[in-house]
């Protein structure tokens, strides 16, 4: 099965490499991606669109059918944010963006990456993880086909530009912590993988801890 894509976050670290991935796999024939800002990336495979309010998608509404599968990279960091706040950035903008693509491509894939310690029952200390697991919940409620995708370290694509500053000086670490703990170590082509993997060829599992994803990707 061969698919197109909508790709969220793609000047985001994690986005830029599911990106990378989806513009060279055979798999993968057209690509949108949707910007705040121009991700300066060209591409035959690639289209993409420069909208900044993700709670107002009508003036795009037009161009986002057509699609078997959505990528859903774009997100925030709880940390310094109020609960309300990060709520608002996280499941309404998550689900505004998901309900409408429920209603133009009913057969839509949906892949939220999501993260390690998200909360599935919503009743945990963390606000954070609360928040994911309500997200990654309404999300499987909505679609037929929905994978949350929950990775741990990633370690970075060769080639990608947006990768934070940080991860320069913890890349070292990558190969010490895939062998003591794999459970929490990836690299993000293995996620990128495992996304187009689940898009096109499904997988057993509607949430991908680390080792599913590693799993998936070697398939």
């Amino acid at each position: 099965m061969k698919i197109n894509a909508i790709i969220t976050g793609a000047t985001g670290m994690v986005g830029e490499g599911v990106l990378m991935e989806c513009l060279q796999h055979p798999d993968v024939e057209q690509v949108l991606v949707i910007n705040r800002k121009p991700g300066g990336v060209s591409h035959p495979k690639l289209k993409e669109i420069i909208h900044k309010d993700f709670f107002n998608l009508k003036p795009i509404e037009s161009q986002l059918s057509g699609y078997d599968a959505c990528f859903f990279c774009l997100g925030v960091s709880s940390v310094g944010m109020k609960d309300e706040e990060y709520k608002h950035m996280t499941y309404d903008l998550t689900m505004n963006f998901a309900n409408l693509l429920a209603k133009l491509n009913p057969d839509l894939t949906f892949e939220y990456v999501s993260g390690g310690g998200t909360d599935s029952t919503e009743k945990g200390r963390l606000a954070w993880a609360r928040v994911k697991g309500a997200t990654e919940n309404a999300l499987m409620r909505l679609f037929k086909n929905a994978y949350m995708m929950r990775p741990g370290f990633m370690k970075a694509t060769p080639g990608q530009k947006n990768v934070k500053s940080y991860y320069k000086y913890l890349d070292w670490l990558y190969p010490i912590g895939r062998a003591l703990y794999p459970s929490g170590f990836s690299t993000l082509q293995e996620l990128a993988l495992a996304m187009i993997k689940s898009a096109t060829i499904g997988y057993e599992k509607q949430i991908l801890e680390v080792k599913d994803i590693v799993a998936l990707a070697k398939r």
